[in-house]
Order: structure tokens, then sequence, then C-alpha cells
């Protein structure tokens, strides 16, 4: 693994889930200086962003910022749209918890802060072997968002090229895992189900928390989710 000399400054988009903060510990065993971006976007529950604070101020990040965004006007996702269910079993091609066009609008806000801060990487959890189909998660999607991001931005435009940073895109769950573990992180903290509680307990039964819960058993370890 390469380690930067002189501390390079990174955007690291933090949901709470198991995903976001694996990128995240890696993005800090690489020597960045990583500041979090969270999103209140009208999702079903506050519980993930509650997480990603905590994590943020355990880790010791050297900012976090949750920018408000309301994609529940537009709905079209079970995730932002009340009256649309979660589904409890696997579903044939992208399923209804796809959020339209979630990872563009979030990069792009990452893009925006990483101009401000002088930030060269923005480190993204996204993966495409254990995942549930959705279309922004592509290696070809990221390769497109990055082409696209060196030709619209001041600090490109000057030399100042930018890389979205996908770590975890083709290893299985069980994998991102014992990686996390290896580099320390607390998964007792995340949050990774569609429609946990307010206290953060996982359903155990949608889509997110089935390939959780399979990751830990094909990993080997214990699972220290806190089921409902």
């Amino acid at each position: 693994m390469i380690v930067l000399s002189d501390k390079q400054k990174a955007i690291v988009l933090l949901s709470g889930g198991l995903d976001s903060v694996t990128a995240l510990a890696v993005a800090q065993s690489r020597g960045f200086e990583c500041s979090t971006l969270s999103f209140d976007y009208g999702q079903r529950h506050r519980a993930e962003l509650n997480a990603a604070q905590k994590i943020a101020e355990s880790v010791g990040v050297s900012a976090h910022k949750v920018l408000k965004i309301d994609l529940a006007d537009i709905g079209g996702s079970a995730l932002t749209d009340d009256r649309i269910a979660v589904p409890e079993s696997s579903v044939e091609g992208i399923p209804v918890t796809y959020v339209p066009a979630r990872n563009t609008v979030f990069l792009s806000l990452a893009l925006a802060w990483a101009e401000v801060l002088g930030a060269n990487h923005i480190f993204i959890g996204v993966n495409a072997v254990d995942y549930s189909g959705y279309p922004d998660c592509r290696p070809e999607y990221i390769a497109a968002y990055e082409k696209m991001a060196n030709l619209a931005t001041k600090a490109a435009v000057e030399g100042q090229s930018l890389r979205i940073e996908t770590p975890l895109i083709d290893k299985t769950k069980a994998q991102i895992i014992q990686l996390g573990l290896e580099l320390s992180v607390d998964y007792s903290q995340t949050i990774s189900c569609y429609q946990a509680d307010e206290m953060g307990k996982a359903c155990g039964e949608c889509d997110s928390c089935r390939l959780r819960r399979q990751g830990f058993v094909d990993a080997g370890v214990s699972d220290s989710t806190l089921y409902q």
C-alpha cells in the first residue's frame, strides 16, 4: 500500500455504513488528510447520519459536513418515498431502493467542496461485486465521472487533476470486512440497513442487511450489527 510522503487532502463520502467507513479507513491509512461529507437527503431514517457523525469524531477527521438536499421532493425510490415499500426479498433487475442519480448528486457536491479545500481526491465506497446492481456503482460510471470532473473545474484546468478513489469497487463484502478489521474499523458503530429504527437497529431483512450479514459469514468473523 502506498503511503503519501506529504499529506494531501481528500474528501470522503461518509454515509455511516460499512463500506463508506472502510473507505475512510483506507484513505487515512494512505496518509490523506480527510474531510468527510454526509447527506441529509430525505432518507427514511437519520440513524445513519448520527452514526457518520460519531465515526467522524472518533477517527479524527479534519472536518465533517452534513449537507441537506431533499431528494424526497423528487421521490422515485423506496428510500425517499414512504409509499414505496423496501423489498425484503431478492428482486430481479435494479431494485426500488435505487435513488435516481444519487451518486452523481453526491459526487458533484463533494467535487465543489474539494475545490474549496484544495483536495485532489474524493473517496467513495462504491462496490460492484456484492451490491444491489445500482448503475452508479460501476467502474465505467466512476471513470466517466472522473473524466467529466477534470473538464469541469477550475482546479483541473489549472493543472490540479482530480481522482475519484474507489478502493472497494472490486472486493467482495467479506474482503471489505477483512480489510476494515485490519485497519481497526469498529463495525458495531456502522449502520447499513435501509429501514433501521431510531436506535439504529437493523431490520435484518432488506437487501443491504442481507449483503452485510452474508459478508460477516463469509469473512468468518462475528457480526456486531445490532438487529431489531
